[in-house]
């Protein structure tokens, strides 16, 4: 069955938080974006990744199988239009990989957790929420607003 397009990744990143080695947890009374905080999402990102990947290689795998041979007309339509569904859902997963991989090289080079905007911390609870955030929830609320307001000119 496809997964539905507003998941893509929701369910991979539950899976990767499960799956991660440690029983720490960022908080906001120690050093922000200290030594361990990077460890951490960098596993968080990398664990996430790996569960994509994993999925996508399932579908192609599925995919391969063969062809469709439904023999009835709408049985044949709808399998169709699963697998067009399917196929964009592993196209945002794709997408979603890049991001991924921006979020570890902006760990590498020392700029992960901080808003591209403002230069402010981004919150640890919106980084858990949205590990590939680059925005502050503030920032990230005035660039939606402004993207709105220049789609109705």
């Amino acid at each position: 069955m496809p997964t539905k397009i507003a998941d893509v990744g929701a369910d991979a990143l539950r899976e990767a938080k499960s799956n991660l080695d440690s029983d720490y947890v960022p908080n906001d009374d120690e050093e922000f974006m200290n030594e361990r905080q990077q460890d951490y999402f960098r596993g968080l990102l990398l664990a996430w990744k790996k569960s994509i990947l994993s999925e996508s290689e399932s579908t192609l795998a599925h995919l391969q199988d063969g062809p469709l041979r439904e023999p009835d007309l709408a049985d044949r339509a709808s399998s169709e239009t699963d697998w067009a569904i399917e196929l964009r859902t592993r196209d945002r997963q794709r997408k979603l990989i890049a991001k991924i991989d921006s979020a570890i090289r902006r760990i590498d080079e020392g700029e992960y957790g901080y808003c591209a905007v403002t230069g402010e911390p981004i919150s640890l609870a919106r980084l858990q929420a949205r590990p590939i955030a680059t925005m502050t929830l503030e920032a990230q609320e005035r660039h939606e607003r402004n993207e709105r307001i220049s789609r109705e000119d």
